[in-house]
């Protein structure tokens, strides 16, 4: 049974920041009761390296004032850690929601599908490699030398860590739909069942955390990390996106139609395939998404759509009734999920509005052949001149998150293009 609210005595505040780390504070349950904890809004000016660029809405240069992190312990569900309670905050300013806030991007986002009378839900999959400690103290892939897709057991998992994070889930309350070994090994698929939007992703964000901090606990590190190892599959975040109406029925399907599929879903293809280019920067969000993403990838390198396809960028699994949707491949899991997720539902919802022309469904393998030749920018910074450029996603989105954005993110870009690495000085310091 999981416990009540005032059976914990501290609270673990978390909210999802916009590098994708989990910020917050662990507060005693009495001064939880405030429901508010209070942050440096300093943070949204760092960068993994910890150096702050003075972005938009950051306040760096006005004295780094404090934002506030709200909470309602109604909400609040048993942590992964003795004796802690976790909830997810809003951010909030000087009474206002803070335009900076992932989360706040999430509900604009559900709350304009609300103005059409549909609620979005969203099913959640992702993927993650194991690493060990070698002998000579670096980060090294877990030994599972039975592995194989589909794996489960011991051959894919000879430490038992899946059962320990499978438990954990449990305790927890997350709604797991399956786990099991990704193509690569080690690698490992965690997918959650769907449920409305921001549930859905607030569980996605915190599994995600609470898999890895468990792993970390027994010395392990997993990682989301689009492409860790060189020649091995990519890790990938992938939106299984559907929407009901006040009865409760899925309009993605409509059994009239020759394919199952409702005019709605259609428009909503078609705007996730003509906002391709311009979500790419939100949903691949560092430098090496961008080795994740290549042609023959699997991974939504071309802006297509096709029918229980797995070379394409948006799918349409083959399920119909209550269990049609439309599956988003395109992200990694660096992205922030609530920017993201509002991301595919904004440009989701802008195909109903801009009704661009839905291109024939993709006819070639993925591999050696496709039907068109738009794709993905070739790197971060091309993918922030085109998140920029498209402005009628940038205003769904949020301007101020898209400003913020895309100075943090040219910055990290800015560093790897000064950067020498390791395989430069190994092929050209020898000769040149």
């Amino acid at each position: 049974m999981p416990k009540k609210t005032n059976d914990f005595n501290r609270v673990r505040v978390l909210f999802s920041d916009h590098l994708n780390l989990a910020r917050g504070k662990y507060l005693p349950f009495q001064v939880a009761r405030e429901g508010v904890s209070r942050h440096c809004i300093g943070l949204f000016a760092l960068g993994y390296d910890r150096d702050m660029t003075p972005a938009p809405g950051t306040m760096m240069l006005e004295g780094l004032p404090d934002f506030e992190a709200r909470f309602d312990l109604n909400d609040m569900r048993p942590g992964w850690e003795d004796d802690t309670g976790v909830v997810v905050a809003d951010l909030y300013r000087e009474e206002q929601p803070l335009p900076l806030c992932p989360r706040g991007a999430l509900r604009r986002a559900i709350d304009a599908w609300g103005e059409l009378g549909l609620a979005p839900k969203l099913g959640i999959e992702f993927e993650g490699y194991v690493f060990q400690r070698g002998d000579n103290g670096q980060w090294e892939p877990y030994d599972t030398p039975g592995a194989y897709v589909y794996g489960t057991g011991t051959a894919i998992d000879p430490a038992g860590l899946v059962d320990e994070i499978w438990t954990t889930a449990e305790q927890c309350g997350f709604p797991l739909e399956f786990i099991c070994s990704e193509y690569d090994w080690p690698q490992f698929e965690f997918t959650l069942r769907y449920d409305e939007a921001l549930k859905a992703v607030d569980d996605a964000f915190l599994f995600k955390l609470m898999a890895r901090e468990v792993m970390a606990k027994r010395g392990y590190l997993l990682t989301y990390m689009p492409k860790p190892i060189v020649g091995r599959g990519g890790n990938g975040l992938h939106f299984n996106v559907s929407f009901t109406d006040d009865a409760g029925g899925n309009v993605v399907n409509d059994p009239k139609a020759e394919d199952g599929l409702s005019e709605l879903a259609k428009q909503c293809i078609a705007g996730l395939v003509a906002h391709h280019e311009g979500m790419t920067a939100l949903v691949a969000p560092t430098v090496n998404s961008y080795r994740r993403l290549r042609p023959a990838s699997l991974a939504g390198y071309w802006a297509n759509w096709g029918y229980d396809h797995r070379g394409v960028s948006v799918r349409v699994p083959a399920e119909r009734g209550k269990g049609a949707r439309i599956e988003h491949r395109v992200a990694d899991g660096a992205a922030n999920p609530y920017i993201a997720a509002a991301a595919v539902l904004q440009a989701a919802r802008l195909g109903t509005v801009e009704k661009p022309e839905l291109p024939p469904a993709e006819t070639g393998d993925g591999l050696e052949t496709v039907d068109t030749e738009r794709h993905i920018p070739e790197n971060l910074g091309a993918a922030l001149a085109a998140m920029e450029a498209d402005k009628s996603l940038a205003q769904a989105v949020g301007q101020e998150v898209i400003d913020h954005f895309a100075v943090v993110k040219q910055a990290e870009f800015q560093r790897f293009l000064d950067h020498t690495t390791d395989w430069e000085m190994n092929e050209y310091l020898p000769f040149l």
